[in-house]
């Protein structure tokens, strides 16, 4: 197996002096993750500091570590660790041929970056390197980088922030040919103080486009606009995706046999008509994204539409369960990893339309990072609840208290401080053939709900 780094390409790239020689196949900074074979990057912490856990990455098998002082086994002794980390990003960067897409947005920008990264491994297989789980900040990004093989074709990495020059430092790292911009909501909205100030701030994915590259912007945002004029300074090629007159757009979409879409989109280069495995309108939005980007990098198309045809639902973002309940089976909708006003609105509307036998009920917690703005956006979710035709309610966190009195009794409302009440909440109420969803920001803590509810229960196909 080719190296993913060797410690002279380490030395070269962070600076640093290398105690012996030695290669690693991967790059961790979580102790857990750390496999055989693999550099483990002792980065400093608030709570705890990287290098008390070097000896237990060379016991499960660690190639080498990145640290800051000397230590025993091999390893690169560097000034300062996360420079170190960010200087070796850069190498994989600089030493990568193929192209670089970057997204950001403030809701699905994880699931369309799994479903593009999907899309190009369709036709090169092993090839993609995309970054994984949501490691999209200021030291996951430069992991993700890290961890790039030197031979592949495409690098997929999601760009995330909650201050306004955070995505500038992300994407000067990642250089991306293609820069997409999936929606703006009000996320994070407590930090930048004004939907505006995040379009600003999601924007600045644009100013580490490479010369010659492409912003893929939203048209279905009042702030098209202002994305649009941030794009023109940086960009050669502008595409906008979404209704109206948008360059990408659906030209027929209806729900399909299995719970998704089939959809037939006009592209920059032609027409395609594909399945979506994924439920709902906002999925339609994300996949004419996605498209954008494949058509943008010269990627093939028609395997794209195959890849979202076959793509299943993400752990926390829309994965289906199929989960015990009185006298059978229900179905469980988890989207527990996050929460802002735009994707609650968007799922409770995918449960709307989610075929049942029984009821429809909703395990919903708190949305953070919403600041003054947090009572009206939490009391602003009563319509699309009611719209969604949910039949009971369970509500988890204070901020509820506004959700709850917004309904004025017009459904059974249960509301309960914590994750651990809410899944008693839900185990005395659910029913052979309901349909739950479950969403939260992540902080709540909803995943520990899903995995008591699942236990080992197997995705479901339909």
């Amino acid at each position: 197996m080719t190296p993913l780094w060797t410690s002279a390409e380490i030395e070269a790239a962070t600076g640093g002096t290398a105690s012996a020689s030695f290669d690693v196949t991967g790059v961790t900074f979580d102790s857990r993750e750390v496999e055989p074979g693999w550099l483990f990057v002792a980065m400093p912490g608030t709570v705890a500091d990287g290098h008390d856990f070097v000896a237990g990455a060379f016991g499960k098998g660690a190639s080498g570590a990145l640290v800051s002082r000397p230590v025993d086994g091999p390893h690169v002794l560097v000034e300062d660790v996360p420079a170190a980390l960010e200087a070796l990003a850069k190498a994989a960067r600089a030493r990568m041929a193929g192209r670089v897409l970057g997204v950001t947005g403030s809701v699905g920008k994880t699931g369309t970056k799994e479903a593009l990264a999907a899309a190009l491994e369709r036709r090169h297989r092993g090839k993609v390197h995309r970054s994984l789980k949501s490691y999209n900040n200021h030291t996951g990004v430069p992991l993700s980088l890290a961890r790039m093989p030197r031979d592949s074709v495409y690098g997929v990495f999601e760009m995330g922030m909650n201050h306004a020059g955070e995505i500038r430092a992300l994407t000067a790292l990642v250089r991306p040919h293609v820069a997409l911009i999936t929606a703006i909501a009000p996320a994070h909205i407590e930090n930048l103080r004004s939907i505006e100030a995040i379009a600003d701030a999601k924007a600045e994915i644009f100013e580490g486009l490479e010369p010659g590259g492409t912003a893929i912007i939203p048209n279905d945002t009042p702030y098209r606009d202002r994305l649009l004029r941030a794009a023109r300074r940086h960009a050669e090629t502008i595409r906008t995706f979404g209704s109206g007159d948008a360059d990408i757009t659906s030209l027929h979409a209806v729900r399909s046999d299995n719970g998704g879409s089939l959809v037939t989109a006009r592209l920059a280069s032609a027409d395609l008509t594909y399945t979506i495995a994924q439920p709902g309108e906002h999925w339609v939005s994300n996949s004419l994204a996605v498209l954008a980007a494949v058509e943008a990098a010269g990627a093939d198309l028609a395997a794209a539409g195959l890849a979202l045809g076959d793509m299943g639902g993400l752990k926390g973002r829309g994965e289906r369960l199929t989960v015990p309940a009185k006298g059978g089976t229900a179905l469980l909708i988890d989207e527990s990893y996050n929460a802002n006003p735009a994707s609650m609105a968007a799922t409770l509307a995918n449960l709307a339309v989610e075929p049942v036998e029984g009821r429809r009920l909703a395990v919903l917690g708190t949305m953070r990072e919403l600041g003054e703005h947090g009572e009206a956006a939490h009391a602003g979710l009563a319509e699309p609840v009611l719209a969604a035709g949910v039949d009971e309610l369970i509500l988890v966190g204070e901020e509820m208290a506004a959700l709850e009195q917004a309904l004025g009794g017009r459904l059974p409302v249960t509301r309960v401080a914590d994750s651990a009440a809410a899944a008693d909440a839900l185990q005395a109420r659910l029913a052979a053939g309901d349909a739950v969803l479950v969403k939260a920001s992540n902080g709540v803590g909803l995943a520990s709900l899903v995995e008591r509810m699942a236990g080992g229960a197997a995705p479901c196909s339909t």
